[in-house]
This record gives C-alpha cells, sequence and structure tokens, in this order.
C-alpha cells in the first residue's frame, strides 16, 4: 500500500504568495498596455516600458510557479497547487509574443515608418503640416534621416512590401473617391481635409493597444477607362513601425476592392 497523510491540510502560504504576485505581474502589463489609452503617458513611454519589462516579469512568474508547484508536490499537508497553475498560466501569457516568436517564423521589418502605394510620387500631405501634436517624424517621404543612415527608402519598401501598389478602378474618379472615403471612415479613421473637388483626403488612425497615432491621405486620380486610389500612412514618432503602416493600407485596399 502507498504512504497516505492522515490529518488536516493547510494552504501554501508559497502558493498564495505566487499566485498574487502573478496577479500583480499581469495586472502591470495591462497598464503598459493601455496607460496611453487611460492617458497615464504617451505612447512610446508604454511601449518603451512594455518592450523593456514583458519578458522579464513573465519568466520570474514562470520560473517562481514551476519552483512552487515542484514544492508542494513533495509536501502532502500542503495545497495551493490551483494557485500555482493558474499562475503558471498568468505567466505563460505574458510570454506569449516571446513563445508566438519562438514557435513560428518571425518576421523582420525595415526600420521605415512611412509606406505607400507609390513610391516615386507619394502623395503629399496638405491639410496636415509639420509639426502634429506630439509627433518627431517627418512628413516629408524623402527628407527622412533614417533612410539616408539606410540603403534608399524606395529599395527598402519594394523589398519589404512589394505586393502594396495602387488600386486600379473602373470606377469614375468622383465615384472612386465616395467608396475611399466611406473606407476610411469604416476604418476609423478621423477624416481631415476633405476635398471631393481634387478627390482626395487626409485623415489620422490610432493603434488600438498602445495608441499610436498615425496620418494618412489618400489621392483619386483619374485614368483611361477609370480611377488610380494612392494611400499613404505615416507613424508620427519611431523610426520603424513593425509593419503597422503596411498592414493598415493593405486592409484599405481589401475593404475597397471587396
Amino acid at each position: 500500500m502507498g504512504s497516505m497523510y492522515i490529518g488536516k491540510r493547510k494552504t501554501s502560504l508559497l502558493a498564495t504568495i505566487i499566485f498574487y504576485l502573478a496577479l500583480l505581474g499581469g495586472a502591470a502589463i495591462l497598464v503598459m498596455l493601455f496607460g496611453a489609452f487611460i492617458g497615464l503617458w504617451e505612447p512610446i513611454d508604454g511601449f518603451i516600458y512594455y518592450r523593456r519589462s514583458f519578458e522579464y516579469i513573465g519568466y520570474v512568474v514562470v520560473g517562481l510557479s514551476v519552483a512552487t508547484l515542484g514544492y508542494l508536490s513533495t509536501k502532502k499537508h500542503l495545497i495551493g497547487k490551483k494557485k500555482a497553475v493558474v499562475a503558471l498560466l498568468i505567466g505563460l501569457g505574458i510570454l506569449y509574443p516571446t513563445i508566438k516568436s519562438t514557435v513560428t517564423e518571425s518576421i523582420s521589418y525595415p526600420p521605415i515608418h512611412d509606406i505607400t502605394t507609390d513610391t516615386v510620387n507619394p502623395p503629399e500631405f496638405v491639410a496636415l503640416t509639420d509639426p502634429r501634436p506630439g509627433s518627431r517624424n517627418t512628413l516629408s517621404y524623402f527628407n527622412k534621416p533614417e533612410r539616408q543612415e539606410w540603403y534608399p527608402s524606395r529599395q527598402l519598401e519594394f523589398a519589404a512590401y512589394a505586393d502594396i501598389k495602387p488600386i486600379m478602378s473602373n470606377l469614375s474618379p468622383d465615384e472612386a473617391y465616395a467608396k475611399a472615403l466611406s473606407v476610411g471612415q469604416a476604418m476609423g479613421w478621423e477624416i481631415i481635409g476633405a476635398d471631393p473637388v481634387a478627390h482626395r483626403f487626409e485623415g489620422t488612425a490610432v493603434t488600438p493597444v498602445f495608441r499610436f497615432v498615425d496620418d494618412t491621405v489618400v489621392v483619386v486620380t483619374a485614368r483611361d477607362g477609370g480611377s488610380r486610389i494612392d494611400v499613404r500612412s505615416v507613424s508620427r514618432i519611431g523610426v520603424g513601425d513593425i509593419g503597422v503602416n503596411a498592414a493598415r493600407i493593405r486592409e484599405f485596399i481589401t475593404r475597397f476592392n471587396g
């Protein structure tokens, strides 16, 4: 017969401490992610806090949770494995970005933050001008310091976002402009400087988590048999954008063609 423990089992103080430590770590991560949303700090500050600390917090929570589970497995008179398991799950949740990048193919993004469907004659901003609130980047497509440090901007963009091209439509310029404007509004952009005569509009888009503000411009031009729609999206802050502006333009193209 196996050994049997007889007596009252006690809740492990260590498991309780680790459980609340995990909750505290998870709450800290949420504050970093959504602090800008509630006005605690600028988006870039929350982003930096998160990038610098999420792995450290996650590894500490996971390590302590595993150690606690190992300890409790040797102490039959103590209970608290459920708390330790919950703490472990919280730690793994915090480490999700790291785990995902480890088990899936990592994506490398170029150090650029100004993406457009036309890299030769990119749409220019008229209503939005430098400087914009909270901006550290210029709206000039070609005059960007980071592009001078790397190879030419058009080569960078071609290499990373070769699929991003102008929309060629059979709609008239008036029809294409109206549709493009409705797409921008549906994507949640704050429309600025809408000009139905010039067939162009600008807007601001806000990322859902860190609340980074990006600027957009859409220009419709006439062509034989229809119209051409060009889109540009620019981050106000940061050298790279982790593919956000390209993803925004891809979504715009998909919605317009849908």
